[in-house]
């Protein structure tokens, strides 16, 4: 399998050798320098195709845990800690001198199929019943003010509303 990149790389290098195309005007096709492209073309000529693709590919990472490492920590997870989220059971593991970030344990847990994030809705907020008497529910609110100018004692502005009805027209 290539890449986008690399199948780039080998239409280009396809041109150089079938069309006669300059190396100069190669390297700058791809972006990159002239010794750049021409340590490319060789090895292109040497090994193929093959020679395009990226070396480490197919390689375990130079940061990967140890398998038996991370087997430990899983079947440790399975047995005290299932149920919880990567977060808090990183710390609990911590606690266990088991030493792995959060996010690399939920990529763990979620390839061994033991969590998926859960969503989290929120609660449907339903509309009260009406009061069936006139006031029954009576809404009071206060306003203290200098309504007087700012020299004036302040006073305060008192609203009484009975149960307001919100599906109405708007008062004016």
């Amino acid at each position: 399998m290539m890449s986008k990149k690399e199948r780039a790389r080998l239409e280009v290098m396809v041109k150089i050798k079938k069309q006669g195309m300059k190396l100069s005007e190669a390297s700058e096709m791809l972006d990159l320098s002239y010794r750049q492209t021409l340590r490319i073309y060789r090895r292109y000529g040497q090994e193929g195709d093959v020679g395009l693709t990226h070396r480490s590919r197919g390689q375990a990472s130079n940061r990967a845990r140890d398998a038996q490492e991370k087997k430990q920590i899983l079947e440790r997870y399975q047995e005290r800690y299932s149920g919880f989220g990567p977060t808090f059971a990183v710390e609990k593991l911590a606690q266990d001198g088991y030493g792995v970030d959060h996010e690399t344990l939920r990529g763990w847990l979620k390839k061994a199929g033991l969590w998926q994030k859960r969503r989290r809705r929120k609660e449907h907020r339903q509309w009260r019943a009406r009061k069936e008497h006139f006031g029954e529910l009576v809404q009071m609110d206060g306003s203290p003010h200098p309504w007087f100018g700012p020299d004036g004692e302040a006073y305060c502005l008192l609203n009484m509303v009975d149960d307001p009805d919100m599906s109405g027209p708007p008062m004016r």
